[in-house]
């Protein structure tokens, strides 16, 4: 099962050292710290962060003027197509 806690945690931890406002998506690879090769996991989710823009850019709405806006969305994205 998936710990939405934990999986917001790691997101929140990976984007917080980008410089907000991020514009779009290359904006954010900087602050991670396998860029997108950066994996997510809790239980059997499992994504890196560049699946993860794939599978959520749909529910992103750019620009963000915060990580909480942007983890927010995410969370949401990967909850209405059913990852989470």
């Amino acid at each position: 099962m998936v710990d939405k806690a934990e999986l917001r945690r790691q997101f929140t931890e990976a984007f917080e050292g980008a410089e907000f406002p991020v514009e779009g998506p290359m904006d954010l690879v900087p602050a991670l710290p396998e860029g997108p090769g950066t994996t997510f996991e809790s239980g059997e989710f499992s994504m890196t962060a560049m699946e993860l823009n794939a599978e959520s850019s749909g529910q992103q709405s750019f620009p963000y003027e915060s990580v909480e806006e942007l983890v927010d969305d995410l969370m949401d994205g990967l909850k209405s197509e059913n990852h989470i």
